[in-house]
Parts: structure tokens; C-alpha cells; sequence
């Protein structure tokens, strides 16, 4: 595996992002032949988070965060099911994050995906994340702006004592074209199975779509840190998409190393008859 598989698609502390620059169809960066190699090598990685979240849970001292952030359609759903799908129940919560609830907005913005921050041994993913109260709320204008330029840092203060406390926060944007977004909402309309997906909602923030870009290529600028960079994931491809974030979360896992641990006691002093 690379060292650092992950650098290719970080965004370095700082510095300006321009997402119509980035090609979300790119698959140069895969590193492998074609889309039944990328798919083995996401069922091999899938395997191989399995045996490391079985030791990350054992040894129970620190937690890792998976943060998905997508328009409509980019695929957070199809990410949970094609890089964890091996990964047995113990140990990993999936939370999604909708519109907040009475008692939510009765909390500061940040007081929900606390809550949510996975405990010691655990992976926990967001579904959508605390990110949407700076985009959305931008966007939508719910706010005002000086309220959402305080939260940009109040996120990377809140991402840096989750870092602190042994908990790694793994982020990923996941970059789709406008075309493809329009494609994947004609395939919920026209395929009865996936028409309970479809929100007519989503029309109307396509019509935002350039202001939704805005507020993301914000984000990224302001929220990528030293101790929680952002990674944006090209994913007009669901296969490549997956790939590359297994291949990233198992990267991160290693580095983070989890061993299980030694009980207390010798095991040859015990005799099972």
C-alpha cells in the first residue's frame, strides 16, 4: 500500500479550492487497471477495515470519525454500504444528520453531532455532518453571515478536542457534476424501487447549485486543518468513489495501528475440560 495514499486527494491547510477545476470523473489517481480491479481491491480493503475495526474496538482507546458531506445524489449512502459492508455491527454507528429537530436548535449548532461522536473502539460515520450549518444555513441564507464565519473556526476548534481525545476525524467531500446529479434523479424517478428517494426539495436546491459550490469551496478553505483535512473524493463514479475511500480509511486505520490487548492473567493457567 502507498504510504500516504490519502495526500492525492487532500486539501492542504489554507489553501483555495476551485471544485470546477477538479474533474469529478477522475479515475487517474486509483491506481489500478480498470473497474473490476478497483472493485476487488475495494472488497479486499473492506475485508481488511473489518479485521482492524474487530482490533480498534478491542484495545477501546480511541475512535475514528468518518465525516461524508455531498450534495443530493453524491453517493453518502452508497459509500456507507460499498467501503463497510463487511464490517460487522459491534463497533460501527452510522448516523445521519437531516433537518435539525426543536430540541436541537434549542442547543448550540454543534451539540447534536457531539452527541454523535463515536465512543472508544468505535467508528462512527456521519451521514451529512455538522457541516450543513455552514452550508446550508449559508446558502439559504438562515443566518446571518458573521454568525456562519464564527462557526468555520468554532468546527475546527470542536474537531481539534475530538483529535485531542483520541478521536480521528477522516473527512470526505464527494464531488459530482451537475450532469451527473441530473442523471441519478432521473434514475429515482424512472425506477420504481428508488422512487421513495426522490424529494422534490432536491429540485430546488439544484437551482442553487453554484451557491451551494461557493459555500463548499468555502468549507473546504476554511475547515481543512492540520488535524482534520478535508479530502474531496471525484464520485461520478460510484466504483472509483468507493475505492478510494476504503483504500483511505484502511490507510488510516494502519497508521492508527489498534492492537488487541493482553489480558491480565497467563492463558496457560487455565485448563478447560
Amino acid at each position: 500500500m502507498a504510504k500516504d495514499y490519502a495526500a492525492a486527494y487532500r486539501i492542504k491547510p489554507g489553501a483555495r479550492v476551485d471544485l470546477g477545476k477538479r474533474d469529478p470523473g477522475d479515475v487517474s489517481r486509483l491506481d489500478v487497471k480498470n473497474k473490476k480491479a478497483a472493485r476487488d481491491r475495494t472488497d479486499q480493503d473492506a475485508r481488511e477495515i473489518d479485521a482492524l475495526q474487530d482490533r480498534l474496538y478491542a484495545e477501546g482507546k480511541r475512535a475514528l470519525l468518518v465525516v461524508l458531506q455531498g450534495i443530493d445524489t453524491s453517493g453518502k449512502d452508497g459509500t456507507v454500504r460499498g467501503v463497510f459492508h463487511h464490517v460487522g455491527p459491534l463497533g460501527v454507528v452510522v448516523t445521519p444528520f437531516g433537518r435539525p429537530s426543536k430540541e436541537e436548535l434549542a442547543h448550540d449548532f454543534l451539540w447534536r453531532a457531539h452527541l454523535a461522536v463515536p465512543k472508544r473502539g468505535f467508528i462512527g460515520i456521519f451521514n451529512r455532518s455538522h457541516y450543513e450549518d455552514v452550508l446550508v444555513v449559508r446558502v439559504r441564507k438562515l443566518i446571518p453571515l458573521a454568525e456562519v464565519e464564527l462557526r468555520y473556526d468554532q468546527i475546527n476548534t470542536f474537531e481539534k478536542i475530538l483529535v485531542e481525545n483520541g478521536v480521528t476525524v477522516l473527512k470526505f467531500m464527494l464531488h459530482i457534476s451537475k450532469q451527473e446529479q441530473a442523471d441519478r434523479l432521473k434514475e429515482r424517478l424512472a425506477e420504481r424501487k428508488s422512487q421513495w428517494k426522490f424529494n422534490p426539495d432536491d429540485l430546488d436546491d439544484r437551482k442553487l447549485w453554484d451557491k451551494y459550490q461557493e459555500a463548499y469551496q468555502m468549507m473546504l478553505a476554511r475547515c481543512s486543518t492540520a488535524h482534520a483535512p478535508w479530502h474531496v473524493i471525484p464520485a461520478d463514479h460510484k466504483w472509483a468513489r468507493n475505492a478510494a475511500i476504503a483504500r483511505i480509511v484502511r490507510e488510516t486505520l494502519e497508521n492508527m495501528n489498534p492492537q488487541y490487548p493482553r489480558p491480565p492473567w497467563n492463558p496457560k493457567d487455565f485448563v478447560i475440560r
